[in-house]
């Protein structure tokens, strides 16, 4: 159901999701909803296909498919929202979930750790340190006669 006033989902500064792609599921939502908990369809599914996607290049395609594999059902993405009351709030959660899922998948992995080694120093005031600490333990034992 494309809404005239988006143009589509902003993922990142290079990645828009068109809203041609984006279909809304609607079913009534568990917990406290008062007078209305039985006849409002306030539970909201946003499902996007990730996998026949135009808005993605082929190395975003291939490296989101790898990455969200265990929550993709076909190559489709579903996200609900339950939270709020009201139909329109849990859409938006559902947009900024989607957003957010979909960005965290497409960051680039964070640099590599280079390993290294204790200075010669800090090997010897970790070595003093432990000796301070045997010395004051061993005057908390009573006095040997």
């Amino acid at each position: 159901m494309p809404a005239p006033h988006r143009p589509g989902l902003r993922v990142s500064a290079r990645l828009t999701i068109p809203e041609s792609e984006l279909s809304w599921r609607f079913s009534r939502s568990s917990g406290p909803g008062g007078q209305g908990v039985n006849t409002a369809d306030s539970r909201a599914e946003l499902v996007w296909d990730a996998a026949g996607s135009s808005a993605l290049s082929s190395a975003q395609r291939d490296l989101l498919l790898e990455r969200l594999g265990g929550r993709l059902v076909g190559g489709v993405l579903t996200i609900a929202a339950s939270e709020h009351r009201a139909q329109l709030r849990n859409r938006d959660a559902a947009r900024e979930r989607l957003a957010a899922v979909v960005a965290e998948a497409l960051r680039p992995p964070p640099p590599k750790r280079r390993p290294t080694t204790p200075s010669r120093g800090a090997k010897q005031r970790r070595l003093d340190a432990k000796q301070r600490r045997t010395g004051i333990k061993q005057l908390r034992r009573p006095p040997v006669d």
